[in-house]
């Protein structure tokens, strides 16, 4: 059903994006997002809440950083289980950039913790999960995000209508995938948009 709305426009009134990937446009002003997928992981008429997903923190280690948090000691860096070794930190966004988001697939949940999303997809700011995934016992797939991004109330909706932001539906390789460099092409080609047919100069509506 989502994939047979058009990309040219939001969805309608009342429709909120919760489960999407907002795909930022060339015309996108605030360079923070340049070329940036951001996961939504809560929409309503209070604002939006999302986690930029293609953003790699540079310089920073999963493992290190489970020391550095005290969830490991550090004579126990070398024995992280091996889906731990694979747990990516991203840049997740200019809000609360000294603040862990984990987006994990679902087989792993807390209770009073845990944020169901949609279609497989959760949402975790606890160390309880840092500790889990460093003890073997955490989700199949998950992301380590620092900060998120946070729209005002009509925020989201005004920059999609000024051609700020396409959308599409989300899936566990545009979130978990391996290859954070071809996640944004990826995204557009769901769309069926080539990168290269987009413009600096968006118009609009």
């Amino acid at each position: 059903m989502m994939a047979d709305r058009t990309i040219s426009s939001p969805r309608g009134p009342g429709d909120f994006l919760d489960g999407q990937m907002l795909i930022a446009m060339p015309s996108m002003r605030d360079e923070r997002f340049n070329r940036a997928l951001v996961y939504i992981c809560a929409h309503s008429a209070e604002g939006a809440m999302g986690i930029v997903v293609n953003q790699p923190a540079t310089h920073i280690d999963f493992g290190d950083l489970l020391v550095q948090l005290d969830v490991v000691p550090a004579t126990k860096r070398i024995q992280l289980p091996p889906r731990a070794e694979l747990v990516k930190v991203l840049r997740g966004g200019p809000v609360e950039t000294g603040r862990g988001f984990v987006l994990h697939s679902s087989d792993f949940f807390l209770e009073n913790a845990t944020l169901p999303i949609d279609n497989g997809i959760c949402l975790t700011a606890s160390l309880d999960i840092l500790k889990a995934i460093a003890g073997g016992q955490g989700p199949e797939s998950a992301v380590l995000a620092l900060g998120y991004a946070g729209w005002a109330p009509g925020q989201l909706e005004t920059e999609i209508q000024a051609n700020g932001w396409l959308h599409c539906p989300a899936d566990p390789e545009l979130i978990f995938g391996e290859s954070v460099d071809t996640k944004y092409d990826l995204a557009l080609r769901k769309l069926g948009v080539h990168p290269g047919m987009l413009s600096t100069d968006a118009g609009h509506a």
